[in-house]
């Protein structure tokens, strides 16, 4: 077991490097000019030429790319001498429009898009995992077929048509709900989970779609096995059969894409946020395509990167729990 997890921090170590490199290559290499990339749309030629030595564009590329690592694990300084600013651990950069370093403006949202990551994962979880273990539990009926072109309906409809749909039949026709306006959950828990609602919904309406349809083909894979006939031959009750032996197997490639969907929403989603007006990372993201802000965009890169990394890393650590066969 010991040495299945140090397989696999090695190998996340080695992701979060390789994707290091191909961020710097694409945000400090490739453009003809990174620093006019970096300062904004609005920067003058004076102006150009301060973010030019932040970002210590006169060094060769193997010490800009080397400052670029330390800077995400240690921290660094841009420039030098008395106007050089300090970038704390972990420094993404700093964002030039903003005036701020980038780890501070990511940090700043972060709540907000943690709390529609995990309301709307939960939601999913549970409508998803019901929807497609019942639907393989009677295979071929009318229930089965029922869920089924729900969950393929569900899942064509696009995420901002979903959400506008919402806002217009709960908040402008019945009333049942004010329109949402994210409250951080330490000042009012009820109003935080009320405005959360709605985009959970949104999200969580595609999502189980897609993990109903998984979960269902695993289960009836699962179900065909010969362990399960055994089971059922002891005397096992039926309840024990499906949930200990069908849905634990059965949940290793749910387990997989919820590792990936997890992750992405994390570092931010982007149609969901922006439609509610929710300050969340997703949003960040899009002001600052808007604005041309490099660093933001390449720090919200990053952060979605080891999100996603560190995701799959779980997951990986779940698989050996789910299923004893992957220890070894």
């Amino acid at each position: 077991m010991i040495l299945y997890l140090l397989r696999r921090l090695l190998g996340a170590v080695g992701v979060l490097f390789a994707i290091c490199a191909v961020t710097f290559t694409i945000f400090y290499v490739l453009p003809a000019d990174a620093a006019a990339s970096a300062c904004g749309k609005t920067c003058s030629p004076e102006r150009l030429l301060e973010v030019r030595h932040y970002m210590g564009l006169d060094q060769p590329v193997w010490r800009q790319f080397a400052d670029y690592l330390v800077g995400i694990f240690a921290g660094r300084d841009l420039g030098t001498g008395p106007h050089a600013l300090h970038c704390s651990f972990p420094c993404f950069g700093y964002s030039y429009e903003s005036s701020l370093p980038v780890w501070d403006l990511l940090m700043d949202r972060l709540p907000v898009s943690a709390s529609l990551a995990f309301g709307a994962s939960l939601m999913w979880l549970v409508l998803g995992l019901g929807a497609g273990v019942t639907a393989a539990l009677k295979k071929d009926s009318l229930t089965d077929r029922t869920l089924m072109v729900g969950a393929v309906a569900t899942a064509s409809l696009p995420v901002y048509f979903t959400a506008i749909m919402l806002i217009y039949g709960i908040v402008r026709l019945t009333g049942l709900l004010p329109y949402p306006t994210y409250t951080a959950l330490s000042d009012d828990p009820l109003g935080w989970a009320s405005n959360l609602l709605l985009p959970w919904t949104a999200l969580a309406l595609l999502y189980a779609a897609m993990y109903a349809r998984q979960s269902r083909s695993s289960m009836i894979e699962a179900m065909a096995q010969p362990y399960i006939r055994t089971a059922r031959a002891k005397g096992m009750p039926e309840r024990t059969v499906v949930v200990k032996h069908g849905l634990r197997s059965g949940m290793t490639p749910v387990l997989t894409i919820f590792g990936m969907d997890l992750g992405g929403l994390l570092a931010g989603a982007v149609i969901t946020e922006s439609i509610f007006g929710f300050p969340g990372i997703g949003r960040l993201f899009y002001d600052a395509l808007q604005r041309a802000d490099q660093p933001v965009i390449l720090g919200v890169t990053l952060l979605a990167a080891f999100f996603i990394v560190a995701a799959n890393l779980i997951v990986d650590l779940l698989y050996a729990y789910v299923d004893p066969r992957v220890r070894y």
